[in-house]
């Protein structure tokens, strides 16, 4: 215990030195060894005795002290700082004690003080000798004190070749980080020492994490693809470790810091489950020698739908968006494809709830298939900006369901939101006022299938959680979370068009499809292992000294603590055994008319309140912001 007070008392005077302190610290030594290295040539050198006895040694060692201070701060040695010594360092080094032996020579000549000229230059290599062992011996207590008060973090390496061993002896003088030892799969490595750390095989892994207790496996394989990277790192998750890949060694001499250059492999390990989706859906005739058009196209979720529509075979692909700019890159980036593939792509400028533009596309091009994915998404963006929310989310939907049926489309597919569920706010509100608009002509359309597709928050998309924290983390951060205590449902922007597809595929009518998607996942949680994963800590009362904050900010307008995936109770197994059929009561055709009348009226005369007042009517679970006010405190989102 006492010996623990000591180690930290030691560590907090080094943390609190100044850089001006820490100059004089070593300057001071270096005097000291001056006086230690003079003392001990004369002691192996002379008669010491005389010597000290005639104090000519008195004449000339407070000069050389003098020119030494000169001399170190000229070359600015104390400057240096300990874990940056290399060859140039200790270049200075001896360049100094040339100096001081000269300056030895001559004072002492001028002294008259009788030492032969043989005893300065072993003073000079003396003195090198003491000042480059001294850097030596202060790093490795230094480094000492760190690991003793617990603040590394140890890492095993994963490759033990030329990327790995450049990264251990980077990390060999990190003072937060511990190169603990490395494994590799090459069998004339293991058993030996590489960059002073063992190697060990693949096949101790388990044994090695326990007794190393490691926290952190860094992937320096850079030259292996990136499908065997992530297979590897697959494997080493087992382990119950965090795994991150590191670039070639030839990327890491840029300017950048080394860490910063780590970046986390792409999985879905964020999910807190398997992801449920498979490559080559069954059953995708609904989609294949057909004209299918995705809505919003342009977007996360409707980019991803239109690259595995391609895969489906369609005779032609319409994309339509509203926004120029992300319907020219979705356009560029899926022509490659579409050409390999002797599909025609159909770019579509415009909004769905242009009633003439949309008649005209849908009979001009012959649609088969729609997969309505276009909306305005972020919650408090929607909240502030009703009228325009419900303008493209509510009567977008209502102009294209009902040009789908008029056009004799085959099928229409909504892509929903779990925010449609007892929505706190306008989006979820618009979300479910869509929803009710496609049960509603499932019930009277005939020649059409009519069903949607419910899901919760997806991982990678534009302005999702994750982006929008790697963003911040970039930025140093504070990593902004509204409440500790919220959860969400998440899936992979994959997984989201994959369930559109396959539900869209064995869709009868009327359904609401939604995905087995496990336990929702705290915020909280995601957040930290965003910010460990990208290979930092989060600073806490338990880490005051951790590199990104999360910091509460309180609820945003529009969000819940909890989101849900079913209004009602009951739901039915469908094809797919992580695909079930919410069984949810709609309104009636007179009950939808209606609605759809009020809120044509209300959005012709931009009135925000009606649309809330209308909303609060029809939308089972939606209540006006102001009797909200005093609800108890609910709950923010991730993003």
């Amino acid at each position: 215990m006492r010996e623990a007070r000591f180690v930290k008392r030691v560590h907090d005077i080094v943390v609190h030195l100044t850089q001006q302190q820490k100059r004089s610290v070593m300057l001071a030594v270096d005097l000291v060894l001056v006086v230690a290295a003079y003392l001990f040539t004369l002691a192996v050198q002379t008669d010491a005795g005389a010597f000290f006895a005639s104090r000519d040694w008195w004449l000339g060692l407070p000069l050389v002290l003098l020119f030494t201070t000169a001399i170190s701060s000229l070359l600015g040695i104390p400057n240096i700082r300990l874990k940056a010594y290399d060859v140039s360092g200790m270049g200075r080094l001896a360049v100094l004690a040339g100096f001081v032996a000269l300056c030895s020579a001559l004072l002492h000549g001028f002294a008259r003080a009788d030492l032969p000229l043989g005893t300065h230059v072993v003073f000079g290599v003396v003195y090198l000798l003491f000042t480059a062992l001294s850097r030596i011996v202060m790093l490795e207590v230094l480094l000492a004190v760190y690991r003793r008060h617990g603040h590394r973090r140890r890492v095993l390496i994963y490759g033990a070749g030329k990327t790995g061993t450049q990264l251990a002896i980077a990390l060999s003088t990190h003072d937060k980080i511990e190169a603990a030892a490395f494994v590799d799969d090459n069998p004339t490595l293991q058993g030996l020492r590489v960059a002073r750390l063992p190697v060990h095989r693949p096949v101790d892994l388990p044994r090695v994490v326990e007794e190393m207790q490691i926290d952190r496996i860094l992937l320096a394989m850079p030259s292996l693809s990136k499908p065997k990277q992530i297979q590897i790192a697959r494997r080493l998750r087992k382990h119950g470790v965090e795994v991150q890949s590191l670039p070639s060694f030839a990327q890491l001499v840029g300017e950048e810091p080394l860490l910063e250059k780590m970046a986390p492999i792409p999985t879905n390990e964020l999910l807190g489950r398997e992801a449920r989706m498979r490559a080559t859906p069954q059953g995708m005739s609904s989609f294949s020698d057909r004209t299918v058009l995705v809505s919003g196209g342009g977007g996360t979720i409707g980019s991803e739908l239109c690259r595995q529509i391609l895969g489906c075979k369609p005779r032609k692909l319409l994309i339509f968006d509203i926004s120029e700019a992300a319907l020219y890159d979705v356009e560029k980036s899926l022509a490659p494809l579409a050409a390999e593939a002797d599909i025609e792509i159909v770019p579509v400028l415009g909004s769905v709830a242009e009633e003439r533009l949309v008649q005209q596309v849908l009979h001009r091009h012959h649609v088969d298939v729609i997969l309505h994915a276009a909306a305005y998404k972020h919650v408090p963006l929607v909240e502030t900006n009703a009228v325009s929310g419900f303008v493209n989310n509510v009567l977008g939907t209502w102009v294209l369901a009902r040009a789908a049926r008029e056009a004799g489309c085959a099928r229409f597919i909504l892509v929903s939101s779990d925010k449609a569920v007892r929505p706190r706010g306008i989006m979820g509100a618009s979300k479910r006022f869509a929803e009710l608009i496609v049960q509603d002509l499932a019930q009277r359309s005939p020649g059409t299938v009519f069903a949607m597709v419910r899901f919760g928050n997806v991982l990678g998309s534009s302005g999702s959680v994750v982006p929008l924290v790697q963003e911040q983390i970039a930025r140093g951060g504070p990593v902004t979370l509204t409440d500790p205590r919220a959860t969400r449902y998440f899936m992979t922007i994959e997984e989201a068009a994959n369930l559109v597809l396959r539900a869209g595929s064995f869709a009868k009518g009327g359904e609401v499809f939604v995905l087995d998607m496990g336990q929702p996942r705290k915020v909280a949680d995601l957040l930290r292992q965003i910010i460990q994963s990208s290979g930092y800590s989060v600073r806490d009362k338990d880490d005051p000294d951790g590199d990104i904050e999360i910091e509460i900010v309180g609820l945003r307008p529009g969000e819940k603590l909890h989101e849900e995936l079913l209004i009602g109770e009951g739901q039915t197994v469908t094809a797919h055994e992580k695909i079930f059929r919410a069984q949810e009561a709609g309104l009636s055709e007179h009950e939808v008319a209606q609605a759809m009348r009020m809120l044509q009226d209300a959005a012709e005369d931009w009135d925000e309140d009606e649309i809330r007042a209308i909303a609060s009517r029809w939308v089972e679970g939606f209540v006006e912001v102001e009797q909200r006010l005093g609800e108890a405190a609910g709950g923010p989102v991730a993003r």
